[in-house]
């Protein structure tokens, strides 16, 4: 039996301003299984990014539970979730959020050392990430200098820093051509299956969900087929 390393039980979320209410999730249970590579899908404000936030502690929940590997993220403080989520878990955004004025090698070491590494083990490990996505030649190159799939890789290598168990990526392939696309899908399957890391991705693209071991299907905030 494969053990659950994500486990949310009829978790709600509503977003509230001034005349409106959003119902962003309903009711949403699921689990996924150590080592699983799992889409997300949906129509756009089906709640896809909302369940990605929730289950990663972004975000509160309203009620319900999330765990992850076995703990129970709302008896975790602030500090302790930060700490956790620092970590344990690695974040792959469709921008791919890097600092422009430091180097590739630097974007990936900052993360190491945050999370109480020494200078030198952040810059040891920061170049194995580099070399591990392909761009062990790219390591002085500033964000500008180089391409929109580079980017996404050292934004890849900046997730994998600190060997989180589980990665999410919200539309990880969004803002890349189908061939940039396609080379990134094959390296996130290749850590996937080596590293035996899960990954949870938000994807409008049926080509990137029919890659994943399988597809959850969200409508209007609730999970309507579990790709099970």
């Amino acid at each position: 039996m494969t053990e659950s390393i994500i486990t949310a039980e009829n978790i709600n979320k509503t977003y509230r301003s001034k005349d409106i209410t959003v119902r962003a999730l309903a009711d949403v249970s699921l689990e996924v299984t150590k080592g699983e590579m799992v889409a997300v899908m949906g129509p756009s404000g089906s709640g896809k990014t909302t369940l990605l936030n929730c289950l990663s502690g972004l975000d509160s929940i309203d009620s319900g539970d999330v765990i992850i590997s076995g703990q129970l993220l709302r008896q975790m403080s602030d500090d302790k979730l930060s700490e956790y989520r620092a970590k344990s878990m690695g974040f792959v955004f469709q921008a791919y959020n890097l600092l422009p004025v430091i180097t590739a090698q630097e974007n990936v070491e900052l993360p190491i050392i945050l999370a109480g590494s020494s200078q030198k083990e952040a810059r040891k490990k920061a170049v194995e990430k580099l070399e591990m996505v392909g761009l062990g030649d790219r390591l002085d190159h500033l964000p500008a200098e180089l391409s929109g799939g580079q980017q996404q890789r050292v934004a890849i290598a900046r997730a994998l820093s600190n060997d989180p168990s589980i990665v999410w990526a919200d539309e990880p392939t969004g803002n890349l051509d189908s061939s940039n696309a396609t080379e990134i899908m094959d390296l996130i399957k290749k850590l996937n299956q080596e590293q035996q890391q899960t990954f949870v991705l938000v994807t409008h693209s049926e080509d990137i969900g029919s890659q994943t071991n399988r597809i959850l299907r969200m409508s209007d905030g609730e999970i309507v087929d579990d790709g099970k």
